[in-house]
């Protein structure tokens, strides 16, 4: 790709007449992707249980992968060496990576965050102490070579009630992104995103929204959210932070996979989404279906010789049943690529389903329905009606 041309441009197709739902087509070095889009997670550059060539099967388009776990192993000097990410695990597909700064929140024990940067105990052998830097972060990402990268974020637990601290970390981002634009090098094939934060903070969040649109970027990201916040709380940041940003690129928010957060937030105007979910409940023995999902540990499947869901047509619901999955799951490590075949399916099926509604002008109606599938009491929690009411789609009464 020669530098005249831009690493992604991103076309709306279709919008929704009732809700804030659009369809468009985000076009990336490695190929078109489908908006709205799902990515699973391949934290190693690798998603657990099934292979490269078996996502392009599924017509996969984009995976994410983690900066933080690759930066750590194999390390940059491998990933140069071999050519980048997409070489290195054999997928000629498109790639997005994280910053590596959220795990230093979640998964590490934290040493400080400073102006520089986080410093954080490494996980390595040695237990020594590691900066990650905006630069550091993005250097790790160059070498990756992923279609589209994020910046280094100050990342709040959501649920941290001090305001002081979440618009220090608002503020901070913004730095941090002006650090991370000066150190890419790669801005010829590789689109970065800034990350909006501010928490639960309506005026944060848009003090960040705003200072983050003046940057020339190609998309936007939605973080500090999926922290343990409450739905009443989740809906209204994703629903202020899409409007808030540009209607002409795509927005992702980050860490959302349920299948009705992916409903709802695609009707608040929202591309693009990750999360481990699928593919982590696939190794807990669970299928995921449009009423939720099948616990195939339980007994009640041992005689049970119909496929997960039956209107699936991904290789495991043609092939094997409930009783059989049932049999082994958990146990045998072929029943995790069994199911993870399905869940990462369902999910691809769900988003193109929800393309196709609003390119249809149904989206209204095909939310109304999902939504009686999973509640079919019609017993809906406050927080979907108030949400899917705000952009005017009324549920089945």
């Amino acid at each position: 790709m020669t530098a005249s041309i831009k690493p992604l441009n991103f076309t709306i197709c279709a919008e929704c007449k009732t809700s804030k739902a659009r369809v468009g087509k985000m076009e990336l070095p490695h190929g078109v992707v489908d908006t709205p889009v799902f990515m699973p997670v391949g934290t190693q550059g690798t998603l657990k249980g099934i292979l490269p060539e078996q996502l392009e099967k599924l017509d996969l388009q984009i995976m994410l992968a983690n900066t933080y776990h690759l930066g750590s192993k194999p390390g940059v000097d491998v990933l140069k060496k071999a050519g980048g990410l997409h070489k290195f695990m054999n997928w000629n597909k498109n790639l997005l990576t994280d910053s590596g700064g959220f795990q230093m929140v979640s998964l590490l024990k934290l040493a400080e965050i400073t102006e520089a940067g986080v410093k954080f105990e490494s996980l390595n052998e040695q237990k020594s102490e590691v900066m990650l830097t905006p630069e550091h972060s993005i250097e790790i990402q160059n070498a990756i070579g992923a279609d589209i990268i994020m910046q280094l974020d100050d990342v709040v637990k959501t649920t941290n009630p001090d305001k002081e601290r979440i618009e220090v970390s608002v503020h901070r981002t913004t730095r941090w992104l002006d650090r991370c634009l000066k150190a890419h090098n790669r801005q010829h094939d590789q689109s970065l995103f800034p990350i909006v934060q501010g928490t639960l903070y309506e005026d944060l969040r848009e003090v960040s929204a705003k200072d983050l649109i003046q940057r020339e970027v190609n998309g936007y990201a939605i973080g500090g959210l999926s922290g343990g916040e409450s739905k009443d709380d989740f809906w209204k940041m994703v629903f202020l932070s899409a409007k808030l940003l540009p209607k002409n690129k795509p927005r992702y928010l980050m860490g959302v996979g349920f299948a009705i957060d992916l409903v709802v937030c695609c009707a608040l105007g929202v591309d693009m989404f990750d999360c481990v979910f699928p593919t982590r409940t696939a190794r807990f023995g669970c299928g995921l279906i449009r009423s939720g999902q099948l616990n195939l540990r339980s007994s009640k499947y041992k005689k049970d010789f119909k496929p997960i869901d039956e209107d699936c047509d991904c290789s495991t619901c043609q092939n094997y049943t409930r009783a059989y999955l049932h049999c082994i799951v958990t146990n045998i490590p072929v029943a995790c690529h069994l199911l993870t075949i399905h869940n990462v399916s369902f999910q691809l099926r769900l988003m193109k389903d929800i393309r196709n509604s609003v390119s249809e002008n149904t989206f209204p109606e095909f939310v109304a329905d999902f939504m009686l599938k999973n509640y079919p009491k019609k017993d809906y929690p406050n927080w979907i009606k108030e949400s899917l009411a705000k952009v005017n789609i009324s549920l089945h009464q």
